[in-house]
């Protein structure tokens, strides 16, 4: 059993940190890069990544470390210490369901309006200048909260890595 827990935890901390690098990287360096460019490549470079961002490797980290994380509280409820990991796993997946819900309520909804805009090619100048306004700061804004969440979600990740590592023989 402690082999399980060890892997499932293990998985849940390198899920979330990728992640959470992930939205840290676009609060660090990619929107502030492209909050540079003009309209035209902001919305052309935002509606491609939208695009090349789905896909399996993806999909595992952005999916895999909920999952996991309930694995690995799971795992850990029978027998648990009261100062023990549960609680900080349970915090952790807390803190990572509020990086789903702002995404799947926000950001998500921010992609599709971006991607029914139509063709930045085709789209004039003003046009272009409206969608990036309704999308820009309200996406980053709240990129910036699924930062801090999934940040916090793998501090409590790691934390308990290291009172189950105490913990275990």
């Amino acid at each position: 059993m402690d082999e399980f827990r060890t892997v499932a935890l293990v998985a849940a901390t390198l899920t979330t940190g990728l992640i959470a690098g992930l939205y840290y990287g676009f609060a660090c360096a990619v929107m502030p890069g492209l909050r540079r460019t003009d309209d035209r490549t902001f919305v052309e470079a935002m509606r491609w990544i939208n695009v090349r961002i789905l896909n399996g490797w993806f999909a595992l980290g952005f999916g895999g470390s909920l999952v996991l994380t309930v694995l690995a509280g799971a795992l850990h409820l029978p027998g648990d210490a009261p100062d023990g990991p549960l609680p900080w796993i349970g915090g952790a997946a807390a803190l990572y369901v509020l990086t789903l819900v702002s995404t799947f309520a926000v950001n998500v909804p921010l992609n599709d309006e971006l991607a029914a805009a139509g063709d930045p090619g085709s789209a004039g100048a003003s046009a272009l200048a409206a969608v990036r306004e309704r999308f820009e700061t309200r996406w980053v804004r709240w990129n910036l909260l699924r930062a801090v969440a999934a940040t916090g979600a793998l501090g409590c990740l790691i934390w308990a890595l290291v009172l189950y590592g105490r913990a275990t023989p």
